[in-house]
């Protein structure tokens, strides 16, 4: 009973899906655009160029495109350059490159996940870290 990963389901540019999509433990790559509802048990990846307004849960998630939507990840989330991502996260790790835009409320790390939100008293509040392109974390002005 093992999922293989080296399979990859691609979603073509010229193709537009509403709904809810379900993978399997494979790779889902996006390269068009989707509405609904996006489940994924191993790597969802939305390519630069693509769109998905959905509400996605997956293993691991990156992005390249742009996606409007909550995600949550029980394992990581990646946002490359090129993501644009308006929303709420979710993930276990969170990696997000130079040139990513982010709009939304982030919760990392293992209790994130695992405490799928809402009114527990040792959930702390949130912090806001701002980093400047070209600056390094720390760095006085």
């Amino acid at each position: 009973m093992s999922e293989t990963n080296d399979q990859i389901t691609i979603i073509g540019a010229d193709t537009r899906i509403s709904g809810e999509m379900t993978f399997g433990g494979a790779t889902a790559k996006i390269l068009g655009s989707c509405d609904g509802k996006i489940t994924a048990k191993g790597e969802l990846q939305i390519a630069s160029g693509s769109s998905c307004k959905a509400e996605v849960n997956a293993a691991r998630v990156a992005i390249d495109g742009v996606v409007e939507g909550n995600i949550t990840a029980s394992e990581r989330v990646q946002l490359n350059g090129n993501a644009k991502m308006t929303g709420d996260l979710v993930a276990t790790t969170l990696v997000v490159e130079s040139g990513a835009a982010f709009n939304g409320h982030v919760r990392v790390g293992t209790d994130a996940v695992k405490g799928g939100g809402g009114g527990g008293s040792s959930v702390s509040e949130p912090k806001v870290v701002s980093v400047n392109q070209g600056e390094k974390v720390g760095q006085k002005k």
